[in-house]
């Protein structure tokens, strides 16, 4: 079966896979019901006796302050115990605390090796982060083939962020021959998924008609999902809503009503 961990800071679900009916599932409903100082105490037990998904999930309370007080010092404490013991989604939490200052200061270096020992391992956040890494000279020197490769390996996974900046590669030509055909290919990928930057560029692609055949009712309809999308932020909407104003005012008003109903109608995609 799988064997769940809790919602990270950094991952929207992680899992790995272990042998049926393990103790940490139990805890883990626990968590979800609410019961947060119970399940606090369930991780603790089965910490101690060196459960590394549990000593990763005492992590993710601490950071998130559920059962005990938030302390993001404590929270690393617990993801470095987890992430010794070889588990690749506190690895990824390890090299996120490092890369963005969380309990400790920022070091590029040390973000960049635990991102590398969770990609190495599969992990598709990790695999983006440190395809990030390259792209922007964090740690590392700047290599675009490389971010290439690693942004490719989570893409590969169905990773909407990775997709996403695969996508970016192939549209602005890094590590890459510029190709606006293989850019739209993947923005619209990580766009179905809901990832609201691909939505944006997919967007933009579908105005200019860049890669695809103009159209001015996909256009509007990624601009007003974005504009609509509360986990963006009121400035982002705001961007948003004007860029789709923009295209309005090139529309006849039955192609604006088609757009509006598409976008009405759309619903993310699993991956």
């Amino acid at each position: 079966m799988i064997r769940r961990l809790l919602l990270s800071m950094f991952l929207s679900l992680a899992s790995v896979t272990s042998a049926p009916a393990e103790p940490v599932d139990d805890a883990l409903a626990v968590y979800r019901s609410g019961d947060y100082d119970t399940a606090m105490r369930m991780f603790l037990r089965l910490a101690a006796d060196d459960d590394d998904v549990a000593q990763y999930n005492i992590g993710v309370m601490y950071a998130r302050g559920h059962g005990v007080e938030q302390n993001n010092l404590e929270a690393l404490r617990w993801f470095l115990m987890a992430a010794e013991r070889g588990n690749a989604t506190a690895q990824f939490s390890v090299g996120a605390a490092y890369a963005t200052g969380l309990g400790v200061p920022v070091d590029d270096a040390e973000a960049v090796k635990w991102y590398r020992r969770a990609a190495e391992q599969g992990d598709p956040g990790a695999q983006n982060s440190l395809g990030m890494m390259y792209n922007r000279k964090r740690g590392v020197p700047q290599d675009f083939a490389a971010a290439l490769e690693w942004f490719r390996k989570a893409a590969d996974q169905g990773f909407a962020p990775a997709q996403s900046n695969l996508g970016y590669m192939y549209d602005k030509g890094r590590g890459v021959p510029q190709d606006s055909t293989n850019a739209f290919l993947w923005y619209e990928m990580a766009a179905e998924q809901g990832y609201a930057e691909a939505q944006s560029n997919l967007a933009e692609l579908f105005d200019s008609g860049r890669g695809v055949a103009r159209d001015r009712v996909q256009a509007y309809k990624w601009y007003d999902i974005v504009s609509r999308n509360p986990a963006v932020g009121a400035e982002g909407r705001t961007i948003a809503a004007k860029r789709r104003d923009i295209v309005a005012a090139k529309m006849k008003p039955a192609q604006i009503v088609q757009a509006k109903t598409a976008a009405q109608a759309w619903q993310p995609r699993n991956r």
